[in-house]
């Protein structure tokens, strides 16, 4: 038998999730070509910036090599504009020449110099293709497999080469039914249940092992959408992952602690019992009998039931026995435990049955 009276329980939420890593990109080609070489060992870390494949460089070392030519030559051309404007100058103020004259040459010097410009595009853009040809990481993180064979066609922006994956933090994702977030935030409204703050709730997961991951982490993201195909809302933890134990794809367990429900009633589960017309507990009252009452039960703390209607503080409920002592029975308390302490022997005059409580004898 417990004796009723309001504590502040903590209460955790529990959620299936899967883990992704938190960033995690696909790794293409910026140019087309045929692909030379693999530079990296697959499943392997990889840092940003390091080499993963090379696609064949020839025809784009040909391509600057043309390039540089063209300005070369641009570069002659707007020489000879200018030498040429130089030139007739000093003619046309001593009337020599036209200003048509003059004027073309001007511009044939303007035209040079704008295909000089051109052509340092062109250099530079022959330039970059070169550097694409070096597939570089653009982050550091985990690689899959290589998708294409070496000798295999590889065109720019299309082909996937392979994905990397940051997995240390890592993210894990889960959803919130529409249910659970409009109870959740009623009951905190009320003042019945005090949540974190921001929802920064601290996070655990188990593996599909039953293993408790060792690393906590904390909820970093709470989508303000309901998904209209899932009527829930996601929610996102990040966790410490350096020695990459937990993947990504993996199905977890996810804990959500922090929470608590200020001043509430609990019972041991045991003692909730399944009636007609739904839960309901037994109350030894105050003249010892034994009454049904009816109760609203709430979330589960451990071994407890967290009791939102039907039961005050300072009430009497029993927890074994319940056999013996049926609704309507009268019982003797012959000791009575609160929760949580050690149970003192009454004197050897006043023990009872092992319930704490025991049928008066008719």
């Amino acid at each position: 038998m417990v004796t009723l009276a309001p504590r502040t329980i903590p209460v955790v939420f529990e959620h299936v999730g899967q883990t992704a890593g938190v960033q995690e990109v696909e790794v293409r080609s910026r140019v087309s070509g045929i692909l030379l070489s693999w530079n990296y060992e697959e499943g392997k870390v990889v840092r940003k910036g390091q080499s993963l494949f090379t696609i064949d460089p020839a025809p784009f070392q040909a391509a600057r090599t043309r390039a540089e030519a063209n300005l070369a030559a641009a570069h002659a051309r707007r020489n000879q504009a200018r030498r040429e404007v130089e030139r007739i100058e000093p003619l046309l103020e001593k009337g020599m020449i036209t200003r048509k004259a003059y004027d073309d040459a001007l511009a044939t010097e303007e035209v040079a110099a704008a295909e000089v410009q051109a052509a340092q595009a062109m250099l530079e853009q022959a330039r970059l293709d070169l550097d694409y040809t070096r597939v570089a990481a653009p982050l550091s993180g985990v690689t899959s497999r290589a998708l294409k064979s070496i000798g295999s066609l590889v065109e720019a922006q299309q082909t996937l080469l392979t994905t990397i994956s940051q997995v240390d933090p890592i993210h894990v994702v889960f959803s919130v039914s529409e249910s659970d977030h409009l109870r959740l935030t009623s009951q905190s409204a009320d003042g019945r249940l005090h949540l974190p703050k921001d929802g920064r709730f601290t996070v655990s997961v188990r593996t599909a092992d039953g293993r408790t991951y060792a690393r906590a982490g904390r909820v970093d993201f709470t989508d303000v959408r309901i998904n209209p195909s899932t009527g829930a809302g996601e929610m996102r933890a990040v966790l410490p992952n350096p020695d990459q134990s937990l993947r990504p794809g993996q199905f977890v367990r996810v804990r959500l602690e922090g929470g608590s429900f200020p001043d509430a009633l609990a019972v041991p589960q045991r003692a909730v019992l399944e009636g007609p017309q739904g839960k309901l507990v037994l109350v030894v009252n105050a003249s010892n009998v034994v009454e049904p009452r009816p109760v609203q039960v709430g979330q589960w703390s451990g071994d407890d039931w967290i009791i939102t209607q039907g039961l005050q503080a300072g009430e009497r409920v029993m927890v074994d026995g319940m056999a013996k002592a049926p609704p309507g029975a009268t019982v003797r308390v012959t000791q009575f435990v609160p929760e949580g302490q050690p149970a003192t022997p009454p004197p050897a005059t006043e023990r009872g049955s092992a319930g704490g409580a025991q049928a008066a004898q008719n």
